[in-house]
């Protein structure tokens, strides 16, 4: 199964990151409703390696962590993939991040070895954007890149199912983990 973990974003710093894909004018915008930042990504885990986990994760309680967007980006430069708010790597964040990574790799989860760099993401664009899409979003980035909102509370993990659809990923909710 395709699945991960990952903070969902507090409904106020929701609307805000919502707000500036209004301004976004290219793109695949991710739904409001599926804004997250991913912990976790497990590309092929077996339901009996996600239910060891999921016992891992139940009795873990690192306590609450905030994220704080400061900017935005992208991921790749001359074709870049996707556009994102850029989260601030705190102590607690990571320390959190290193938690989940270590229950899934004890529970058998084979995961991708990638540096953990804190985003949520925004849209995603084709293998070869439009020029006109590279001014766009030069021209966002311009405008929003120094976007900076107040650090959100987080108090939750959220086990999600990817799915992949000719519409992009689609995203089911299949259990949460309080942090307290």
């Amino acid at each position: 199964m395709r699945a991960f973990l990952a903070l969902d974003p507090p409904d106020p710093l929701r609307n805000a990151l919502s707000a500036l894909q209004d301004d976004l004018r290219c793109g695949r915008h991710v739904d409001e409703d599926d804004l997250h930042l991913t912990l976790c990504f497990f590309p092929d885990a077996s339901q009996a390696a996600l239910e060891e986990m999921d016992l891992t994760l139940d009795l873990m309680r690192p306590g609450p962590v905030t994220i704080e967007v400061a900017g935005i980006d992208t991921f790749g430069s001359e074709n870049p993939r996707s556009v994102h708010a850029s989260v601030m790597a705190s102590a607690p964040l990571v320390h959190l991040q290193k938690k989940v990574e270590t229950a899934a790799r004890r529970s058998g989860i084979d995961l991708p070895h990638r540096r953990f760099v804190p985003h949520i993401t925004l849209a995603r664009f084709p293998n070869r954007m439009p020029p006109e899409d590279h001014v766009r979003l030069g021209r966002f980035l311009e405008r929003r890149g120094n976007v900076h909102f107040d650090a959100a509370v987080i108090q939750e993990v959220v086990l999600y199912q990817s799915t992949l659809t000719e519409d992009g990923p689609r995203y089911d909710e299949l259990e949460r983990y309080p942090l307290i």
